[in-house]
């Protein structure tokens, strides 16, 4: 065969371009590479402590995020404030100058309005997500944090639980929810998806409302629940840990831990941030159509 005729004269491999696969099998945590990597930033409310749930969660991003920068901003205090690691990021190229994610359990009005209001003042090209709930992960975190204290089983394939008639094993949950109307229906998205694992009744109710937690409380009593048990459905920043241990004692129950730091979150911060760069990636770039005409005699029209 001649070998200026070959399919491949110069004998180097074809070239293989990757396909994207999409539909309902695509990786929710894939994006296209054309909006680049701009760094993730987690939202926290409130102050840096010295027990930082958020400062732990951008390390475990890092297992799903590797090739992503990950900083932590916060909406208080006088140090790393989001509105200066914005301003840091500012026209840093690419797309965007940064993501940001919420570090709340669910929607926070406050929360938001402190976001918006440190975007403005940095000026960066910002885009925000969801917080991390509604989501059905937390069902699996609160889950697990229920199993950790011993109020329910988990089985080691799909954490199924089994309710046995003892005086450890909880008859009947509330989720805990901080955030007015807004943080309660996303803990009763939680509370149902719980129930489904639990076979057991399950509640939303608001901890930052004494009056309302008592009120649940004694919903659930009247059900024939003799062994209710609180799983807070916040990170552990939302609220005073005093306070929950006060409506704890006060209304004669028991808790688990809150969701705190934990992997299966941290997989719901890298997929926010990937929903992002795919609203970017379906506006998508200018098409060759959109793209101004080339200058140049090469490139002169016919007249």
């Amino acid at each position: 065969m001649n070998p200026d005729t070959a399919p491949n004269p110069g004998g180097l491999p074809p070239r293989a371009l990757p396909k994207r696969r999409s539909g309902r099998h695509r990786d929710p945590l894939s994006f296209d590479s054309w909006i680049g990597t701009p760094p993730l930033l987690l939202a926290v409310p409130g102050a840096a402590g010295d027990e930082d749930a958020a400062a732990r969660m951008v390390d475990l991003a890092g297992s799903y995020r590797p090739e992503v920068e990950r900083r932590v901003g916060y909406l208080g205090g006088d140090s790393e404030l989001l509105r200066d690691v914005l301003t840091e990021k500012r026209g840093s190229g690419g797309a965007l100058d940064a993501v940001v994610v919420p570090f709340t359990a669910g929607p926070r009005r406050s929360a938001q309005e402190e976001v918006e209001a440190a975007v403005a003042a940095s000026g960066a090209r910002v885009r925000v997500t969801e917080p991390l709930g509604p989501h059905p992960m937390l069902a699996e975190v609160l889950h697990m944090r229920l199993a950790e204290a011993g109020f329910v089983r988990a089985d080691r394939m799909r954490l199924i639980s089994v309710v046995a008639a003892s005086a450890e094993m909880a008859d009947g949950v509330i989720v805990g929810s901080v955030g007015g109307g807004e943080g309660l229906e996303a803990a009763g998205v939680a509370a149902v998806l719980l129930a489904a694992r639990l076979g057991v009744t399950v509640l939303p109710a608001a901890i930052d409302d004494p009056t309302h937690l008592a009120q649940t409380v004694e919903r659930l009593r009247h059900s024939g629940s003799m062994r209710p048990v609180l799983a807070p459905c916040v990170l552990g920043h939302e609220v005073d840990v005093s306070v929950v241990d006060r409506l704890v004692a006060d209304n004669q129950i028991r808790r688990c831990q809150d969701l705190g730091s934990h992997s299966t979150l941290a997989k719901i911060v890298a997929l926010r941030y990937a929903e992002v760069l795919n609203s970017l990636e379906a506006e998508g770039p200018q098409s060759l159509d959109e793209l101004p005409a080339p200058t140049g005699t090469r490139h002169r029209r016919d007249s």
